[in-house]
């Protein structure tokens, strides 16, 4: 195996009540609309594309000011979580030092650019990460997105773990393996590989063949 690939929300940490805050302030301050945006709201609608995002939190506004508002909330996320950084998930730090002895790691989120690297840099993950990409830089859809991160690392044959249906039929299109982290957002009924905490990975993949037997 060449690498792991990671999703973010729900797989790797919960800033979901952070991001609420946030853009309940910049919706506040720049619209007529009054939100009432929540964390566990936003557990159903992350993983979605950054204009997914917004067309199901701003329906009422135009694409145009949609687009506007969406990259004002964006920008003012990824300062606000600079100093309020979400919650990693337990095991995450000591599995990526593991694994990250054995294989690379990469993530690929659907996010707006920046965000991965408040992750990475607010939680001390940097080193552990080859490379990574986003929604924000491809402005395409992740099964795309993984097939470009795997293109200019050449990789073939990798993992990706993550936590919702749109990971795992974006996982059908790239033609990845998929891990189902079960302890994040999502459902995926079809998922043959899964985790209930993220100190399972390894043994799973191990398990599997993906990651040579110690």
């Amino acid at each position: 195996m060449d690498g792991i690939i990671f999703d973010v929300d729900g797989t790797l940490w919960d800033s979901t009540d952070i991001v609420a805050y946030s853009w309940n302030k910049i919706i506040t301050e720049n619209t007529g609309i009054n939100p009432h945006i929540t964390g566990d709201g936003l557990k159903s609608l992350f993983g979605k594309t950054m204009d997914e995002l917004t067309s199901a939190l701003l329906p009422s506004l135009s694409k145009e000011e949609r687009t506007r508002i969406g990259y004002l909330c964006f920008d003012h996320e990824n300062a606000f979580l600079a100093s309020h950084p979400g919650t990693l998930y337990p095991g995450v730090r000591e599995v990526f030092e593991s694994l990250s002895q054995e294989t690379d790691l990469f993530i690929v989120s659907n996010c707006q650019s920046g965000y991965i690297e408040v992750l990475l840099q607010t939680c001390n993950l940097e080193k552990y990460i080859k490379d990574h990409l986003c929604f924000g830089e491809t402005q395409a859809a992740k099964n795309e997105t993984i097939r470009l991160l795997m293109k200019r690392n050449h990789l073939e044959e990798v993992v990706y773990v993550g936590d919702t249906q749109g990971d795992f039929d974006a996982c059908q299109k790239a033609g990845v393996p998929f891990v189902l982290a079960e302890y994040g957002f999502g459902d995926v009924p079809d998922a043959q590989m899964r985790i209930q905490t993220m100190e399972e990975l390894p043994d799973l993949l191990h398990k599997k063949g993906f990651l040579k037997s110690l």
